[in-house]
């Protein structure tokens, strides 16, 4: 590689690195603006920054949408919306560090879930990266002594379970292909929005979008701010830049740093204290998660190529970006850009 082509390459890398970043610090974003009664009055409030702005983008292609897609697309934005209220009410109540290391177990229980609907073996290397990450997690949760898990730490392994799922029906609901994933993480978000607004409305869920709205101060809105800004548009567009000027996976590779970007942030900026016990679960989620990737990469057979989605991307989940026009379904365990929700948490 030439100097100049060595410096074209760090040069798309480092933002798509600072958008691990961002996702990695999102946790604690939404621990700073987000108690129990605000959880969904602050996703109401947050996608209503973004929705006007993607929307507005992408006006031409939305229009453009088959029934079929706009469909299939709401129904991922329903599984969508169940990922972010539990991840948010799991924040809540857990640590930010504890949340962003065990929802990165998704990237275990993605391939794990894939072979059982394909039928076929995994790596024993894959499986002693599965074993290690569980036994990171256990180790994670029981730093300050043997106890019960949380409830907070079971809302994030059930938002790792569920954000499995939608990763999974993404990469095989027929009824999306052809779509752009702009147009898909906006309907995506849009169908959110409305499951969110639909359970403010219900008694006995919490503050109104309007009255947490009301009683927020500088420090909520900068974080809300954040996590709308930063952690959904700027992560959108960065991807959709980058990955026409690299190859997804190595968009892949890198917003897989995000686990350790929550650790650092949690732990440097929040003042988390896991112990040692605790700071050893850490290293064997990130052992765990590295080495699984590289695993499921390496054992898994290519999936069938179909037709690409194009053009543009950011959530939640989980990272709308647009594959290259030879981009083909994601293989077990490997989170391409443009078929995983791009907002966080």
């Amino acid at each position: 590689m030439t100097v100049t082509a060595a410096r074209r390459a760090w040069l798309t890398d480092l933002p798509v690195l600072l958008v691990a970043v961002v996702w990695g610090s999102s946790y604690l974003a939404a621990k700073g603006v987000t108690t129990s009664r605000t959880v969904l009055a602050v996703l109401v409030l947050r996608f209503a920054v973004v929705l006007p702005v993607l929307v507005a983008t992408g006006w031409r292609r939305l229009r453009a949408m088959s029934g079929a897609q706009v469909r299939g697309a709401g129904v991922l934005g329903l599984i969508l919306a169940a990922v972010f209220v539990l991840e948010t009410y799991g924040v809540v109540h857990t640590s930010a560090t504890n949340a962003g290391l065990i929802i990165s177990l998704t990237m275990i229980l993605t391939p794990l879930a894939e072979s059982r609907l394909r039928g076929t073996r995994l790596s024993p290397s894959f499986l002693a990266a599965a074993g290690l990450s569980v036994l990171g997690v256990v180790l994670l949760t029981q730093g300050a002594g043997f106890s019960a898990p949380s409830l907070g730490d079971l809302l994030i392994l059930g938002a790792a379970v569920t954000r499995t799922v939608h990763v999974l029906a993404m990469s095989r609901m027929r009824s999306v292909d052809g779509a752009d994933a702009m147009s898909l993480t906006t309907v995506q978000l849009g169908a959110s929005m409305l499951v969110f607004a639909v359970l403010c409305a219900a008694p006995g869920t919490g503050a109104a979008p309007w009255a947490a709205a009301a009683g927020f101060g500088a420090g909520d809105w900068a974080w809300l701010l954040y996590l709308s800004v930063f952690c959904t548009l700027f992560a959108f567009f960065v991807q959709m830049w980058a990955v026409r000027r690299t190859s997804p996976s190595r968009v892949s590779l890198l917003l897989g740093t995000e686990p350790v970007w929550a650790a650092v942030t949690g732990i440097a900026l929040a003042g988390d204290r896991p112990g040692l016990t605790g700071l050893l679960g850490v290293l064997l989620i990130l052992a765990g998660t590295a080495w699984g990737r590289t695993a499921a990469d390496g054992t898994e057979p290519p999936a069938p190529t179909t037709t690409p989605v194009t053009p543009e991307p950011p959530a939640t989940a989980a990272k709308p970006t647009p594959p290259g026009p030879d981009d083909t379904r994601p293989a077990p365990g490997e989170t391409r850009p443009g078929l995983e929700p791009a907002a966080r948490p």
